[in-house]
């Protein structure tokens, strides 16, 4: 009896095993093997290609924004690297993370700001509060989850970002923290916001590197390790 309950029990957990989700896993270095099907922008186009092993993306976008690369992401707690270099003077990156606003929509969550002097960070949550005081330059409701986008802008933070060289940015979410990083210990912020525990699903980099441009490159995504 003893030895079928034990075979009962361990049947039961490699079931469990098999039904449990695989962690969500994107690590993408623009080598041979470059998968464009990870990213929602078609790439190569006017702006951006795969360039020496890494993605290259320049010049201006014709419109209101400067050239942008979305990538497509799932999960809850996830964490999210990639290194970048500016190749001309001045511009910026914008790295954001997009995810379930709470009423039904996706919209941006997390923006990381990138100057060559500074950091600024923007935390867009969501209200059905038209009259919310953070409410976004009477931005009109979201078509489809009639909630209100909300800019919380943190204050500026003065980096030296001004060297054409290679950097780090690492965002691991958990729950509703994030912390944040550039080359591991040059800057270093911990957030906790409660819109920060819902799903992530795009990520998105603006860019503004003129003709010379900005290189990205070892995009790593992957399911946050557990909290200890």
């Amino acid at each position: 009896m003893k030895r079928s309950l034990v075979l009962i029990a361990f049947l039961l957990s490699a079931l469990h095993a098999a039904d449990a989700p695989k962690p969500f896993t994107i690590h993408e270095t623009f080598d041979a093997h470059f998968e464009a099907k990870h990213f929602i922008t078609p790439i190569p186009n006017k702006n951006t290609e795969v360039r020496d092993g890494v993605l290259w993306t320049r010049g201006s976008s014709g419109g209101k924004y400067p050239p942008m690369v979305y990538l497509g992401v799932e999960g809850t707690d996830l964490t999210f690297s990639f290194r970048y270099r500016h190749l001309g003077e001045g511009g910026m990156i914008w790295f954001f993370v997009d995810g379930d606003d709470g009423f039904g929509s996706v919209d941006h969550m997390l923006r990381v700001k990138l100057l060559r002097e500074e950091i600024q960070l923007e935390v867009d949550a969501h209200s059905k509060d038209e009259r919310h005081p953070l409410r976004q330059n009477n931005r009109p409701a979201d078509k489809l989850s009639g909630a209100f986008r909300l800019n919380e802008l943190l204050p500026v933070e003065k980096v030296d970002l001004k060297a054409n060289e290679w950097r780090e940015v690492k965002l691991v979410f958990q729950g509703d923290r994030v912390d944040i990083s550039i080359n591991d210990t040059l800057w270093q912020k911990t957030l906790r916001r409660s819109n920060f525990n819902a799903g992530k699903r795009k990520l998105l980099w603006m860019q503004n590197g003129g003709e010379k441009g900005i290189e990205i490159d070892d995009i790593h995504v992957r399911t946050s390790p557990p909290n200890p």
